[in-house]
């Protein structure tokens, strides 16, 4: 397959979902981001769109089997959500899903993205990448002991493997046998040394065409495409190759644009969802978790972009950043707070 990729003229202007009235899961979703994508983000994003994926931030395997703590834990109102896991041992993978399952979520997905020392150093991640026989052998553990969808979230490469030809193959090897039928591709390589995260998000380049390519060279398959989206006008574009779009950092540091996904992408009979009364619907929620002892500002950090760009937006942030993590702070901050962007 060739290494100069281009895009097939034929399909410039075919948008993959346009004849079909009921989308697949994984047409727009927000992507897993640790420290971010909590429960409390989860339970707010959905106030925006019913329709969006959420995924969990990447719980390993190991925090849920030995872990003290509820790592499954979730709101009902969050459906539809994935839970993201890490891991390479297939048993240990097996027993989370099936967990996982019962606990009641829609999805489980495989991390085999993320580059960071400590996640390799845990034999997970993208370092996996070079393990494709292992990745399917995980997956299939998982696939055997559960009905819900087994997905894999990966990179298009990593290090110096980093060919059109190894990226096939490795799609080929998880996917052989109907074992894997859905993948979110991040559209760019990752270096597992020598950049943090952070640059392993950002300085890598990214290659829309060739995961567009991906996608037509495995027509059979479900392929989301992620990486660098900041709007709803570029997540159309993508969908007239893809199948799904995944968005990540735009849709935590400026939520309103989860306003707009199921009216745009979805139905456009449906609402456009106002950010003010999202906000207030999520009164009843922040009002238990206050009485069960969670501080306002574990809850209200993951709306301070809601009002982006619209006047009173930087005054609504400092008021929460600034009187939320305040002993006994309840929704008369949120009240206040709103003022800023109503009162005007």
């Amino acid at each position: 397959m060739s290494e100069n990729i281009e895009l097939n003229k034929s399909t410039e202007n075919h948008d993959v979902n346009s004849n079909s009235k009921k989308y697949n899961l994984n047409r727009f979703s927000v992507a897993p981001m640790l420290d971010w994508t909590d429960r409390h983000c989860r339970y707010f994003f959905r106030q925006l769109s019913k329709n969006t994926l959420l995924y969990t931030e990447m719980v390993t395997t190991g925090a849920i089997i030995h872990g003290k703590g509820d790592y499954l834990k979730y709101s009902e109102e969050e459906h539809p959500v994935s839970l993201q896991l890490g891991g390479s041992d297939p048993q240990a993978l097996a027993q989370c899903a099936k967990l996982a399952q019962e606990r009641g979520y829609d999805e489980i997905n495989l991390n085999v993205g993320c580059p960071s020392d400590r996640v390799q150093n845990g034999r997970f991640g993208a370092c996996l990448m070079g393990e494709a026989q292992l990745v399917a052998d995980c997956v299939k553990a998982m696939r055997d002991v559960v009905d819900i969808p087994v997905t894999v979230k990966t990179r298009i490469g990593i290090d110096e493997l980093d060919s059109y030809e190894f990226l096939c193959d490795f799609i080929d090897t998880v996917s052989r046998d109907n074992n894997c039928d859905t993948f979110i591709i991040h559209a760019r390589k990752a270096w597992l040394s020598g950049l943090s995260p952070k640059e392993n998000r950002e300085v890598p380049p990214l290659d829309y065409p060739r995961v567009y390519q991906l996608k037509r060279d495995f027509p059979q398959l479900t392929m989301a495409i992620n990486g660098g989206i900041k709007s709803l006008e570029e997540a159309k574009e993508h969908l007239k190759y893809m199948d799904g779009v995944m968005v990540g950092r735009e849709a935590y540091q400026n939520p309103s644009i989860l306003a707009h996904v199921d009216h745009e992408l979805f139905d456009n009979q449906l609402p456009i969802a106002d950010a003010v009364s999202a906000v207030r619907a999520m009164y009843p929620y922040i009002e238990k978790e206050l009485s069960q002892g969670t501080y306002l500002g574990h809850v209200t950090r993951h709306m301070l972009g809601i009002f982006q760009g619209i006047p009173g937006a930087r005054q609504w942030r400092r008021h929460l950043s600034e009187n939320a993590h305040k002993q006994g702070a309840d929704l008369s901050v949120l009240e206040n707070a709103l003022k800023f962007v109503t009162e005007k």
